[in-house]
């Protein structure tokens, strides 16, 4: 059998490190150099190693930091399916209904959701659009960050137009803090918008610099994208949910028609 090349040879070396935990999730590997007089090999050598296990996403390089073993996260899957919810706190996808994947039991999560961040502003030519908004015309936006077992699991903003608030009925959306029984059911209360049902649109691109950094992703890394719109029982829309969730450690279900609960663990 002939003699794999020097790069294949590294990499398989630091792959079984990795697989054995000598080389533990998130820590850092040794630098080109060090890599390069242990393995008496050329940078390029190196480079084309650290590569492959790019490639098997076993490792991400960060720029002006080094290359790290990637931390397998164990996936949350969400079901997308629902019933609307008046009871979720802004509207939109509820941490306590995310379960695991290797354990659909929830005995060992925990959810926790920030308090919002409240802003008044013009908003993305998409929400703006799903909101059936003029040009110009602005929104009460309030975005929190989410969390399961202390994971960076989500972050979401959800927009209001901003007639609920100038009108005098809908003011608890202006104010830094989760609204009693949730801002879907206050609507309901405050200005009688029943919520009737919401669309979820779902797209997929790179993470920003603030999501890299929250999420502790790599620049190349990928997160879903959903757009919830949630109508009144007039058809119009009441607000827009836009939820970043990581792919590294999501994943979601959509059912359709009479269907058992999802089961993947043992038995």
């Amino acid at each position: 059998m002939p003699r794999q090349p020097m790069y294949q040879q590294i990499a398989d070396e630091l792959r079984a490190q990795i697989e054995s935990g000598e080389l533990a999730q998130g820590s850092r590997l040794p630098t080109e150099l060090e890599l390069g007089e242990k393995y008496k090999a050329s940078r390029n050598t190196i480079r084309d190693a650290i590569k492959q296990l790019t490639a098997q996403n076993l490792v991400e390089t960060r720029p002006g930091q080094g290359t790290f073993v990637i931390v397998k996260a164990d996936p949350f899957v969400t079901i997308l399916s629902s019933v609307p919810d008046p009871d979720a706190a802004e509207g939109g996808v509820d941490p306590e209904s995310a379960m695991y994947l290797s354990s659909v039991t929830t005995e060992h999560r925990e959810a926790r959701v920030s308090d919002p961040r409240v802003e008044m502003q013009t908003p993305p030519p998409e929400v703006a659009l799903r909101l059936r908004l003029a040009p110009g015309q602005q929104v009460v936006s309030r975005h929190q960050e989410r969390f399961i077992d202390e994971l960076p699991w989500s972050l979401q903003t959800t927009f209001y137009p901003m007639e609920f608030v100038t009108s005098g009925k809908a003011t608890l959306l202006l104010m830094a803090q989760n609204i009693e029984g949730g801002a879907v059911r206050y609507l309901k209360t405050a200005m009688d918008l029943k919520q009737t049902g919401y669309r979820d649109w779902i797209t997929a691109r790179a993470p920003d610099e603030n999501e890299q950094r929250f999420f502790g992703l790599a620049r190349d890394a990928t997160v879903f994208v959903i757009f919830r719109t949630g109508f009144d029982q007039t058809g119009t829309p009441m607000r827009v949910t836009v939820t970043i969730f990581p792919a590294d450690r999501n994943q979601f279900i959509v059912d359709s028609g009479e269907v058992p609960d999802p089961q993947y663990g043992p038995g």
